[in-house]
């Protein structure tokens, strides 16, 4: 299918749905899941975001204002994955925790407003990657009408510059859990250290980005075409001194640049698959 064709499934499964919550975090994909599925369905939809520690403030008051540009109807909820039995010792299959719950939250506020279906915002790309997410996505029977009309994180890039939605170039998120390697406890603390090292980078003029957490030691992924502003003394003396007044013992900068999923990299074949 071309990108037009894909566009049409989408909005025929969006018809065929009828209504829902979506689960909404601001990010590219479900910003775009929004904006057609309300264009389609007006006030059959309803955004439901999950408030908790491992989602920065910065990205909910983002969340807030593309959706009052749409004119959704948005439910605010509380999502504490750290009081999730077994979550905050960051097993490899943590997601699924963190989805199980969510997902069963927002399932709540669609019964409340007798909404048929819950969606949410993966893509088809999400299929070939390690996401736990997707196990519990199932269960829960959640739908995922991007990945269903076959629509990729660059489809939905072009299509939401096409409708002049914000987010089109808007870098990739995960929430703040993701910066840890499996099997490291998360913990408040940890997490604040990373979003206030993100924030501080963010505040450089980097934009696509994670500082992964590494006990001691902050591994910093940026953009590879954004790694040679390293190579300047003034930034790297700045960047370290910061880090150490967050928290960081020491601080390094990956050579390979950032990548979706760098802490799934050491997982095995059968890991991955237990997800599925």
């Amino acid at each position: 299918m071309d990108l037009q064709q894909k566009f049409q499934k989408l909005k025929d499964i969006l018809k065929e749905i009828g209504s829902a919550a979506i689960a909404y975090s601001g990010g590219v994909d479900s910003t775009f899941l929004l904006k057609v599925a309300h264009d389609e369905l007006g006030e059959k939809i309803v955004a439901v975001t999950a408030k908790s520690s491992t989602y920065p403030e910065r990205e909910y008051k983002e969340a807030q204002k593309y959706i009052a540009q749409f004119g959704a109807k948005h439910i605010t909820i509380v999502s504490e994955e750290l009081e999730i039995e077994g979550f905050a010792k960051n097993p490899v299959n943590r997601c699924y925790f963190c989805k199980t719950e969510l997902f069963g939250k927002v399932r709540q506020e669609a019964d409340k407003y007798g909404l048929k279906h819950v969606l949410d915002g993966s893509n088809f790309d999400d299929i070939g990657d390690y996401r736990p997410g997707m196990k519990a996505a199932k269960e829960q029977g959640v739908r995922s009408p991007l990945k269903e009309a076959e629509l990729t994180k660059n489809d939905i890039r072009e299509l939401s510059k096409m409708l002049n939605i914000p987010t089109w170039n808007k870098p990739s998120f995960a929430c703040l859990s993701s910066r840890f390697p499996y099997g490291n406890e998360i913990t408040v603390q940890k997490l604040t250290m990373v979003d206030k090292a993100e924030q501080f980078l963010m505040d450089m003029g980097f934009n696509q980005l994670r500082v992964r957490h590494h006990g001691d030691i902050a591994r910093i992924e940026v953009a590879p075409e954004d790694r040679v502003k390293f190579f300047d003394v003034e930034v790297m003396d700045k960047v370290g001194s910061e880090f150490k007044k967050i928290g960081f013992k020491y601080v390094t900068l990956d050579m390979l640049g950032y990548r979706t999923g760098s802490m799934n990299e050491v997982l095995s074949e059968k890991e991955k698959a237990s997800a599925k």
